[in-house]
């Protein structure tokens, strides 16, 4: 009968050898998967930094377009305001554009776009590209420290409000009628003004 001989067993040296190969084989892939996380976090930040520039680009360039039309409308509806008016039995027989309020002393600061006026009332208008009822909250704002100017200068005229846009949502629109400001549209080549239920006065 044949005798099979045992195999030898691999020496400490083999097995030392083989485990130094395996480690340092290991050490390379982790070196490789640090470094591709290392370049995939180093190009996500510089994607999300073009991202962010490119979102303040295109937000200064609307600003910059939003304010464009809003002095586009301004300068085609604010001439023709003081007629308009006349029609609600407003008369206005002084406009001025572009009023600034600038009382450091009483922390009364304010821009008026469009400001009517007569020996009893004075008539607010906020023009906007977009109307929308932030802005429209924002003229409420306007018209009380308006009230707060006035009475500290012995002012005793009534104001009113009114609010123009070249888009004008149904949303916003109901807001400010609601509010009882006059709003100002565009209506074919002219604007038209529709008048609140209630006018508002400060």
């Amino acid at each position: 009968m044949e005798t099979t001989q045992a195999s030898t067993p691999p020496s400490f040296e083999t097995v030392w050898a083989a485990l130094q190969e395996l480690t340092a084989s290991q050490k390379e892939t982790d070196n490789r998967i640090d470094r591709l996380m290392e370049e995939t976090a180093r190009q996500i930040k510089e994607t999300d930094r073009i991202l962010k520039e490119n979102a303040m680009e295109a937000n200064r360039r609307i600003g910059h377009l939003d304010n464009l039309f809003g002095e586009v409308a301004e300068y085609m509806i604010a001439p023709n305001l003081r007629e308009k008016f006349v029609e609600f039995g407003l008369k206005f027989p002084k406009t001025t554009q572009n009023v600034s309020v600038n009382d450091k002393d009483n922390g009364i600061f304010m821009e008026i776009d469009v400001m009517l006026e007569n020996g009893e009332k004075a008539m607010l208008v906020e023009i906007k590209n977009k109307l929308t009822n932030d802005r429209i909250k924002g003229h409420i704002e306007r018209l009380e420290r308006m009230r707060k100017y006035a009475d500290l200068r012995g002012d005793k005229r009534t104001f009113l409000g009114a609010v123009a846009g070249v888009v004008v949502t149904e949303e916003a629109r109901s807001y400010a009628l609601n509010q009882g400001f006059y709003l100002v549209e565009p209506s074919g080549e002219s604007f038209s003004i529709t008048p609140p239920n209630e006018p508002k006065e400060w």
